[in-house]
């Protein structure tokens, strides 16, 4: 779980600043529902289901032919209404000092809220364990996913962030779009 102090750094990826920091390069994609066959022992009458594409939470997913976006423009307003899916991608490199601040041996948290929900993918996976809550998945309508990345960490490491931004109320096909409310990295010593 993130520690519930106040942060010794915190760095803004929604800033030109913070994210060349971390060595982020923010790519965006939509996402498209899609039809597709139904698993094996479905029942009888489900001959289809839907999934999504791309899948693009994996650490290896090929992102190369995804627009780049400026770091601000993570506040841009995405998608045309309704249900929509958007997927955000960024590799974050730990570097040896940020402005004055030595990471070195930091907890490091990563922070972001996305209107209106959100499921954070760290090099390939969904953080979590079975039995406990999972603070990559979906936690609420406009609530901050805290991801830890690291109880120590060093400079160089590296790590791949996926953000899954969904438009919400799902059940209710709601007339606005997908966009980041916060992004930042946290790190306490």
């Amino acid at each position: 779980m993130p520690p519930g102090i106040p942060p010794t750094h915190v760095v803004d990826l929604m800033t030109t600043a913070g994210a060349a920091a971390l060595g982020a390069q923010w790519k965006v994609s939509d996402v498209k529902i899609v039809e597709v066959p139904a698993i094996q022992g479905a029942m009888p009458q489900y001959k289809t289901t839907y999934s999504i594409e791309p899948q693009a939470g994996g650490s290896d997913f090929d992102d190369s032919k995804w627009p780049n976006i400026e770091p601000k423009d993570l506040a841009a307003r995405r998608s045309g209404v309704h249900v929509a899916f958007m997927w955000y991608r960024t590799p974050l490199t730990i570097p040896a000092k940020i402005g004055d601040f030595d990471p070195s041996g930091a907890v490091v948290v990563l922070t972001v809220t996305v209107d209106d929900y959100a499921e954070v993918w760290v090099n390939g996976a969904i953080p979590g364990r079975s039995g406990y809550p999972s603070p990559a998945t979906i936690q609420g309508h406009n609530m901050p996913n805290r991801v830890v990345l690291s109880t120590g960490v060093k400079a160089g490491d590296k790590f791949q962030i996926a953000v899954f931004g969904i438009n919400g109320p799902i059940s209710m096909a709601p007339a606005n779009t997908v966009w980041f409310r916060q992004a930042t990295m946290e790190f306490y010593k």
